[in-house]
């Protein structure tokens, strides 16, 4: 009996370690371009939970992105990084960055086109509730996530982090099926006063369910570590804040809950 309890205990014990955060690398097309995926889930969690995309900022599908997957599966999600460049376009340098970026945002219907395949991926993983679905986003990345918001996609949230808040299509009334919510630097040169007042009025006009949350004092790209180095690297208005970041992730995840609670 000893040894049975034994072996018993030593194959929990096994279970157990073999049990955590797993990742995994999806390659997959889209118009002829080769793009890939990295989703992590919680491999100790029984049954489907839900779906949470990342998009990165404008240098790229890097690890900082894929490290945010990781941190949604920590909490319980499926948490997936799709690539909106494809072709394994990533870069530090910004004239790269801005040369990606643009490509994507001249090909009309482009980004939605790579956002919706990579959404599909998503609601095809056995570990994913295909009818608990948000996005989130960073930088470029951030103003995707607010475009696939006012197109109308089915989704249950979006997270914007300083990202793009101007638009040339603004949402019509009734369109915005998500609820959003956006978080920005009050000092961040690239989403001025004018355009926070001008999203905040769309958004009003829209009907859509949205907070804003406007940090004092924060610049441009204030959750990443990297910020600061690149910022001086190239003379640009990027500075990390470890206050906005933690706060403003607590917030996601109190987001999430609530919004996935509800359905």
């Amino acid at each position: 009996m000893n040894r049975i309890m034994c072996l018993l205990g030593g194959l929990a014990l096994s279970l157990s370690a073999m049990a955590g955060i797993r990742t995994e690398t999806l390659d997959y097309v889209v118009d002829g371009h080769h793009f890939t995926a990295y989703v992590a889930w919680d491999d100790g969690m029984a049954g489907k939970r839900p779906g949470v995309l990342v998009v990165h900022e404008w240098w790229g599908h890097n690890d900082y992105a894929r490290r945010r997957a990781r941190q949604l599966a920590e909490a319980g999600y499926v948490g997936l990084a799709l690539d909106m460049y494809g072709d394994g376009k990533v870069t530090e340098h910004p004239d790269d960055a801005k040369k990606f970026m643009q490509a994507v945002l001249a090909e009309k219907g482009a980004a939605r086109r790579r956002f919706e395949a990579a959404l599909k991926l998503l609601k095809a993983r056995p570990q994913t509730d295909p009818e608990r679905i948000a996005a989130i986003g960073y930088c470029f990345g951030g103003g995707v996530v607010l475009n696939m918001a006012r197109a109308g996609l089915d989704l249950d949230g979006v997270v914007s982090f300083h990202g793009s808040l101007g638009t040339d299509t603004p949402a019509s009334p009734g369109s915005i099926r998500a609820e959003v919510l956006v978080f920005t630097g009050a000092d961040d040169p690239f989403a001025p006063p004018q355009t926070v007042q001008a999203f905040e009025a769309e958004m009003k006009a829209a009907g859509a369910r949205y907070t804003l949350v406007s940090y004092p004092g924060v610049m441009h790209s204030f959750t990443n570590p990297d910020a600061d180095r690149l910022g001086k690297q190239y003379g640009m208005p990027l500075k990390y804040d470890a206050h906005a970041d933690r706060d403003s992730w607590q917030q996601t995840l109190a987001f999430l809950r609530r919004i996935f609670a509800a359905d």
